[in-house]
């Protein structure tokens, strides 16, 4: 008798491709000779630099902060010199201040890691203060400071607590093999959130695709009952939080601004959660993260440990370079990623991917033609919008109907373009209604 998974209304098939990199253990990649450490790795305000050019650092010692509330310290990822504090280009598109850090060959820690008082044992507060000052942000692509998500204002009590590790972006293994690799300390770091929130249920979703972490995790999580791993139906966007949340408590988020702490749930990624346990346990501060590079347009795919900061080309380079007539290269999935212009864009907080994809990956782009009215968008959206009256309405500039049909419930995650017949830029469509609402909305006075 077949097991029904658990998923959610609507969602797309499209092809994985994750054979192309999930048999690839995690390789620690060749320390680079200079790193490019952007100010700005995460939502919120940017870091400020605390260090000038020419000053000498160590591996893990903080280089870059803020006062602001929604903002993450960052910390040199190598031992070596500062020898320039510049705008460069950043994975956004744009040239943002970064702080570049040649390599001294030697990369000697400022802190060594090393196991500390057992975390069950400490205070919500200290542990927060640990995360912080760990610069940890969430590392699912959302990049929001993780402390920040585990402040939650009183009157918003949370009984739960979802792992992400669906991982439901194609060509993406980096989340899949840190949980094949490493799952007890995954579930260490779910246990820490545990005792942050004073939560007693924790759960981790892995799409069925993935049966060896689901093994795995399964197996770390056997001697802790508050803790279970839920299979889940392979279905695109199924990592997004609010389709999680609807799949695993049967709880649905009101539309924004409400949150998922609203529902009582904070999500985390898998990889958020490792990053955690080693910064609670062994006092190490996030200088690196696991980042799948693939594609048909790589040579060798793999999954690298990557010291942030360090150049696509060189991870590029450590995978064999390009095969083939590459014709784009994303930093994150095909569905979500960001294009990118140059390989001289530094690897930050929020990489989970570099993927360089052939012509043959990338169909000519056909021009866009009217709605037909099909209604597979539809069908396809799991926020259960009409994608194609939402998008009309914004290329018409009729921003108070596209608000009014929720237009701002969007997660931008391609569905409705990728069903689409008709080849409409329903996507850009909405993130222009979505910008202009809400710049229009900073501009009122209030009340």
């Amino acid at each position: 008798m077949s097991i029904k998974l658990k998923t959610f209304l609507g969602g797309i098939h499209p092809p994985d491709q994750k054979q192309l990199s999930a048999s690839h253990r995690i390789e620690d990649a060749p320390l680079p000779k200079r790193v490019y450490l952007p100010l700005t790795q995460h939502i919120g305000a940017p870091a400020i630099a605390r260090v000038k050019v020419g000053q000498k650092v160590l591996k893990g010692e903080k280089i870059a902060d803020s006062e602001a509330l929604i903002c993450a310290p960052i910390h040199a990822s190598i031992s070596g010199t500062v020898v320039d504090i510049k705008n460069h280009p950043h994975p956004s598109g744009s040239e943002v201040p970064t702080i570049i850090i040649e390599s001294d060959g030697r990369d000697l820690w400022f802190q060594e890691p090393h196991n500390g008082q057992d975390p069950l044992e400490l205070g919500p507060e200290e542990i927060r203060g640990m995360i912080r000052e760990a610069g940890i942000v969430g590392l699912g692509g959302a990049a929001f400071p993780t402390h920040v998500k585990l402040s939650p204002p009183e009157g918003k009590p949370i009984d739960a607590i979802i792992l992400n590790g669906a991982e439901c972006e194609p060509y993406l293994t980096a989340d899949y093999r840190l949980m094949v690799e490493k799952a007890k300390e995954i579930v260490q770091g779910l246990r820490i959130l545990l005792h942050v929130l004073g939560v007693e249920r924790g759960y981790i979703g892995i799409e069925a695709n993935k049966p060896e972490a689901i093994s795995a995790m399964s197996k770390a999580a056997s001697s802790f009952p508050q803790i279970e791993v839920v299979s889940l139906k392979v279905r695109y966007p199924q990592g997004a939080e609010k389709q999680l949340i609807k799949t695993i408590l049967n709880r649905e988020v009101p539309p924004p601004p409400a949150l998922p702490l609203d529902v009582g749930v904070v999500v985390q990624n898998v990889g958020t959660a490792y990053a955690i346990y080693e910064a609670v346990s062994l006092r190490k501060p996030l200088i690196e993260r696991i980042v799948t590079v693939s594609g048909r347009g790589i040579k060798e795919p793999k999954n690298l440990r990557l010291r942030l900061g360090t150049l696509f080309a060189e991870a590029i380079g450590y995978c064999g370079g390009f095969q083939g007539k590459v014709e784009k290269i994303l930093m994150g999935g095909p569905m979500m990623g960001l294009a990118q212009y140059t390989t001289r864009v530094p690897v930050i907080k929020g990489t989970s991917g570099i993927l360089v994809l052939t012509k043959e990956e990338c169909p000519q782009a056909a021009e866009a033609s009217h709605c037909i009215n099909c209604g597979l968008c539809v069908r396809a959206c799991p926020m259960r919008l009409v994608p194609s009256l939402i998008g009309t309405f914004c290329e018409k500039g009729l921003l108070e109907e596209a608000e009014a049909y929720h237009v701002l419930d969007c997660i931008e995650c391609g569905s409705c373009v990728y069903v689409c017949p008709a080849k409409r830029h329903l996507v850009h469509l909405m993130k222009y209604g979505k910008s202009a609402i809400l710049a229009k909305k900073r501009k009122q006075p209030k009340a």
